[in-house]
């Protein structure tokens, strides 16, 4: 009786047993298909800097046609590569990635178009392979939407009256500008407007009449990027021809500051051109006292702007925060031959001050006029075709000293896009690896080697003995 009931007792067992390892062959080989068909990961990085930026999903999940990436380098650095550029291949099936090494096979590589200075080669089909230079996401996709996006594209920076030069590396240049501008397929060159009376470099087309300015046909857009004196009439007359005629235009103009050290001027002649088209450029200075911007070091001069209006160069922004230095305000309304939209605004904690002759930040509640105020406004010229401009009432908010500032550089090129008809190419961008160092003053060193050397090992050797007398 006693052997039978073990022996049911181990058959029991033997079943429990069965089972248990039938369910954990399934849990497993269940984790390791769900696993291998699905690429999932977590970035716990304060700026994502192990995800993909909202464009390269949306540029590589939007191909059309089959694209080639190869990686050019020695072979034992495949797989940091492939950290990378595997996320680009499982975004869409028609991405594919070659690794080739130049050192072991140098055919393949010469074929493929390698050269010492080049990392990356993009192929779309086109005429010519894209460069990147190094294996980042910025340069990854900076390639790839160059190999898409063909044809010559040029952006004309007005210059004889005081404007931002492209040229310029220093804080209130427009280098940096220029750079991401040629990231993303365009050509930067500067346009002296007043001598803009010959057809452009390389072109067959004819010059324009005698004594009549206007801007080349070959400018994909045109951008007028805070001129410090008032530009002549011919000068405006040109922009409106060409904006109203099928062109696009950027207009970045900068509160008339006067406070003895320097001075803006109105810019008489454009502000009459805007406000023909519905944007009033207001001769005033917007104040931010809500105080946000004192988290990331900014006065009330440099409003910080988080929520946007509904337009499509802001909506792909969701709360990422943008900063304005030194801007006046704008009104819209729409003209006889215009839409515009106002795209951004401040908050209610926010004023306009006429008071422009003064170096001090002064408010007075009961006469400067109360946020929420426009400081950027986009419109539509309704003709056929039709033209395109957005209006900012400051220039230094790309300025080689502010443009990297959180999502400056992204709002910068969102207009830009929208100008030129890219609407899919209106996202968040790559943005370079954060530089976080830490930097410890000789007190809190002081204060680590007390901790750790003293403190701590003191405490546990005072815990143990306290431990030892209780239990003795």
């Amino acid at each position: 009786m006693k052997a039978d009931w073990v022996k049911t007792r181990q058959t029991r067992y033997t079943a429990y047993a069965t089972v248990y390892i039938l369910v954990v062959f399934a849990l497993v080989g269940a984790v390791n298909y769900f696993v291998a068909n699905h690429d999932v990961s977590y970035d716990s990085t304060s700026n994502k800097e192990f995800s993909l930026s909202d464009q390269t999903i949306k540029v590589v999940r939007g191909l059309k046609k089959d694209v080639r990436i190869t990686y050019f380098d020695e072979q034992s650095r495949f797989p940091a590569a492939r950290d990378l550029l595997d996320r680009y291949s499982t975004l869409s099936s028609k991405l594919h990635v070659d690794y080739v090494d130049p050192v072991k096979k140098p055919q393949i590589a010469k074929a493929a178009g390698y050269r010492r200075d080049v990392t990356i080669l993009v192929d779309s089909g086109g005429p010519k392979k894209e460069e990147g230079k190094s294996l980042t996401e910025e340069e990854v996709t900076g390639a790839l939407i160059r190999s898409l996006k063909t044809g010559e594209r040029n952006a004309c920076f007005v210059t004889g009256s005081g404007e931002h030069s492209i040229d310029d590396t220093e804080r209130f240049g427009y280098a940096a500008v220029k750079q991401a501008l040629e990231r993303s397929n365009f050509k930067a060159r500067s346009l002296p407007l007043l001598q803009a009376g010959s057809a452009p470099a390389g072109g067959d087309a004819a010059p324009p009449a005698a004594g009549k300015i206007e801007v080349p046909k070959d400018c994909t857009i045109l951008v007028v990027a805070g001129p410090q004196h008032d530009y002549v009439q011919p000068e405006t007359d040109a922009i409106k021809a060409y904006v109203e005629g099928g062109g696009s235009a950027l207009f970045m103009l900068d509160p008339p500051l006067n406070t003895g050290r320097s001075a803006t001027d109105e810019a008489t002649t454009l502000v009459a051109l805007l406000g023909s088209w519905g944007v009033t450029v207001n001769k005033d200075l917007v104040l931010d006292t809500s105080g946000i911007g004192q988290v990331f070091g900014l006065g009330p001069e440099v409003p910080l702007v988080a929520s946007y209006e509904s337009h499509p160069i802001v909506n792909q922004m969701k709360d990422v925060a943008t900063a304005w230095p030194l801007s006046r305000s704008l009104d819209v309304k729409n003209g006889d031959k215009t839409t515009v939209s106002k795209i951004i605004a401040t908050g209610d904690n926010s004023f306009a001050t006429t008071d422009l002759s003064s170096g001090e930040i002064k408010i007075d509640p009961k006469k400067d006029k109360r946020g929420p105020l426009g400081l950027a406004a986009a419109g539509t010229v309704n003709n056929t075709p039709p033209g395109r401009f957005v209006v900012v009432g400051s220039s230094l908010w790309v300025v080689n000293n502010f443009i990297r500032f959180n999502g400056n550089r992204d709002m910068f090129l969102n207009m830009i896009n929208w100008l030129t008809a890219d609407e899919d190419l209106i996202s968040i961008r790559p943005k370079a690896p954060e530089d976080r160092p830490l930097n410890i003053t000789p007190q809190k060193v002081n204060m680590l080697f007390y901790l750790s050397v003293l403190i701590f090992p003191l405490g546990v050797v005072a815990f143990g003995v306290v431990t030892w007398w209780k239990r003795r």
